[in-house]
């Protein structure tokens, strides 16, 4: 016997089934030698053979790094979430020039009192000399820029931690379906030695006059089943592994160890809608948008206020005295109703477009909640029945059918469609188990981790 049917067998009567035994072989050489059909097996086996290497390499892997660990690579290595970062930095450094005065204005100033002809120095009025300007925003205008500009640094600041949550999410639930993928890899290759086993004895039977035809083709069949079925695993692996290779910034056929277990998760008892509403990045996000749109608005009604202008400058008159002028302006809005009224009702559109945003993500968040509670509850009463209920009952089903096929009281069908039972029991725990974990992820997106929290032990069959 192989290691891997070693070990597929310590699997089997591990799950309640026991290995098939084999006919009286006294009573096989007794009876007249029949022809069996061999060439659909030969074919099965090299079907076998090819959607063997990626579980073989897979199972000579190390186990994958747990979730957590690969959540934090990726919320240091995203190059989603880099950008985010620098878009932060960006809004953090135009605060202060929001805020700053207009830069002065120096001009040259040049009086002639004889214009065309050149009187400066001859003329008490001709002069020439330096002026330096200086706009002064109306008090209260520099401050409501300064306070928009900080708003829009929060914008920023929660789109980035949105961002990070659902990279977060998208890692655990991505290990999560990892997790489903790999465990139905392992139910296939244990199904495959099983009816390897079953194949074997119907085709001694058919050899010895006990057995029909169609039972060894049926065997066949399914064994080619499970082949198509391994082949379509890998696929949605390979596939898997590149979506969370993205996630971490890595090549798209960086390999992943098996995924054996998950972490047990243990969530706060429900309800979780106000949980969800406090800690949700996009209501938090979205409140900053208000913030930041009320202080736009204000910036903009502001911006009606005159500005004033002071200026300062020096004459030279040649041997004559110099001059010290000075000046002191006062901006008249004349052109608001086309300048600064427009801007202040696109503000107030803006205000009433992002207070609506607010509730639609409160809302949002009220529906996610629900969703999060309803499938919480489906998978902590689906996962126990499971793996209390189905699997094992579907482990006698088989076995039953199994023995009763040997001793001639039922047809090959049964054990077939009881087979199936048997390997979709197991499919389906683990992905109940992969929603369970999913949801919890999912709950920690929504909230921010603002109770659930995995425990250290790992969960898994």
């Amino acid at each position: 016997m192989s290691t891997r049917t070693a070990v597929v067998a310590v699997l089997l009567v591990m799950s309640g089934i026991r290995p098939a035994a084999a006919l009286d072989r006294s009573r096989e050489r007794s009876m007249p030698d029949r022809p069996v059909a061999t060439a659909p097996i030969e074919s099965g086996a090299r079907e076998r053979d090819i959607a063997s290497d990626t579980a073989a390499d897979l199972d000579r892997a190390p186990a994958a790094p747990p979730p957590d660990s690969l959540v934090t690579r990726a919320l240091a290595r995203s190059p989603s979430l880099a950008a985010l970062r620098s878009r932060v930095e960006r809004a953090r450094a135009l605060v202060p020039t929001a805020g700053a005065l207009p830069n002065p204005m120096l001009e040259v100033m040049v009086q002639d009192a004889g214009f065309p002809r050149w009187t400066v120095g001859k003329e008490e009025m001709s002069m020439i000399g330096p002026q330096l300007t200086q706009t002064i925003p109306f008090p209260g205008k520099r401050g409501a820029l300064e306070r928009a500009a900080q708003a829009d640094v929060s914008v920023a600041s929660e789109e980035l931690e949105a961002a990070r949550r659902e990279v977060a999410r998208e890692v655990r639930a991505t290990y999560a379906r990892l997790y489903a993928l790999d465990q139905e890899r392992r139910a296939l290759e244990a199904g495959r030695e099983l009816l390897d086993m079953l194949a074997a004895t119907v085709r001694r039977r058919y050899a010895v006059g006990e057995g029909e035809q169609e039972a060894a083709v049926k065997a066949q069949l399914e064994v080619t089943r499970i082949a198509a079925q391994l082949d379509d695993n890998a696929a949605e692996r390979a596939a898997a592994v590149a979506t969370l290779d993205g996630l971490l910034d890595l090549p798209g056929d960086a390999p992943l160890g098996r995924v054996d277990s998950l972490p047990a998760v243990h969530p706060p008892a429900p309800p979780w809608a106000d949980a969800v509403i406090a800690g949700s990045a996009e209501v938090a996000k979205a409140r900053a948008q208000v913030t930041a749109a009320e202080r736009r608005l204000d910036s903009g009604r502001r911006a009606l206020w005159p500005d004033l202008e002071i200026g300062a400058g020096a004459g030279f008159r040649g041997a004559l005295d110099p001059v010290a002028t000075f000046r002191l302006g006062l901006e008249l809005p004349l052109w608001a109703a086309q300048s600064q009224l427009p801007m202040i009702r696109a503000a107030s559109r803006e205000l009433d477009a992002a207070r609506a945003d607010l509730r639609d993500a409160e809302a949002s968040a009220r529906a996610e909640a629900a969703r999060l509670e309803a499938e919480w509850r489906r998978s902590g009463a689906q996962v126990p029945r499971y793996a209390e209920g189905v699997v094992p009952q579907t482990n006698l089903a088989f076995d039953a059918a199994r023995s009763g096929y040997l001793a001639g009281r039922v047809d090959f069908s049964t054990v077939i469609e009881d087979f199936r039972m048997w390997f979709e029991a197991r499919a389906e725990l683990a992905r109940r188990e992969a929603e369970r974990y999913t949801t919890w992820a999912g709950l920690e997106a929504a909230t921010g981790g603002s109770g659930a929290s995995p425990a250290n032990a790992g969960e898994g069959r």
